[in-house]
């Protein structure tokens, strides 16, 4: 499977341009099967969300659109409002115009996310092309419970919006999270500024052995490719059972996975 990481500089609350830029950047790599966005991609990362985050789900129908024309699946989180709250909504779009989507667990409490978002509760894996993705958002990469490997997911999406200064952590995690999970890690930070913070990206493709295989310049706005070679993957399982032996543990609330 071809992954294309999409390393975007977000306009401020503009969702039509943001939209607009990362079609344009996808048209620079066309063919791939998958696209991955950053964290609240259409807005920026909104910690208050009245009369930014999308309620008229263009955005979402955006998605769906491009999945269909160019016979691929979207990925990428949108701030979203429903019934009078909010999610940061990470969606997976398939060509069919199915929409599934996981809305993020962790809230970044730091920056004040918990005060206006809503958390999500289940752990959500959808599977695309012979490829089973779990779905996390930014600061979920911090909790490595809630991403453990329990033989339901061959890699792994993160979408982020983390500044510069904490991305060190982001890069060293990501790491870890491909090296003790036995899977690929595929994920996408946003550069540039909003009204709060500055991002560098350090968006990267990494393998369950922990190489990186694709890359994005930090500060820079640009994509990225590689592919997921499932045979590789399960050879590599099957060769160093590393999650045979993993400990037991359950978690407190309910997941599902689709």
């Amino acid at each position: 499977m071809k992954v294309i990481i999409l390393q975007t500089d977000i306009q401020w609350a503009n969702p039509e341009a943001n939209r607009k830029r990362a079609e344009e950047m996808m048209d620079t790599q066309r063919g791939a099967d998958l696209y991955v966005l950053p964290e609240m991609f259409s807005t920026g990362f909104c910690t208050q969300p009245e009369g930014i985050a999308e309620a008229e789900g263009k955005s979402l129908q955006w998605m769906q659109r491009q999945a269909k024309e160019r016979n691929c699946a979207i990925a990428g989180s949108i701030a979203t409002e429903e019934k009078e709250k909010h999610y940061n909504r990470f969606y997976f779009v398939t060509p069919d115009g199915q929409a599934r989507w996981y809305n993020k667990k962790h809230l970044f409490t730091y920056g004040g996310e918990d005060k206006h978002y809503t958390p999500g509760d289940e752990r959500v894996v959808v599977s695309f092309r012979g490829v089973r993705f779990l779905l996390e958002v930014c600061y979920d990469l911090r909790f490595p419970v809630w991403s453990r490997n329990r033989g339901d997911y061959d890699a792994i999406l993160y979408v982020a919006s983390w500044p510069t200064p904490r991305v060190e952590a982001w890069k060293a995690l990501l790491r870890a999270r491909a090296i003790e999970n036995q899977c690929y890690v595929v994920a996408v930070n946003r550069v540039g500024k909003d009204p709060y913070c500055e991002y560098c990206g350090g968006s990267a493709i990494i393998d369950p052995y922990g190489h990186t295989l694709a890359a994005c310049t930090d500060g820079k706005e640009e994509c990225a490719g590689a592919l997921i070679d499932m045979g590789e993957l399960e050879a590599f399982r099957k060769k160093f059972p590393v999650l045979d032996d993993a400990d037991d543990f359950s978690l407190t609330t309910d997941y599902t996975d689709l």
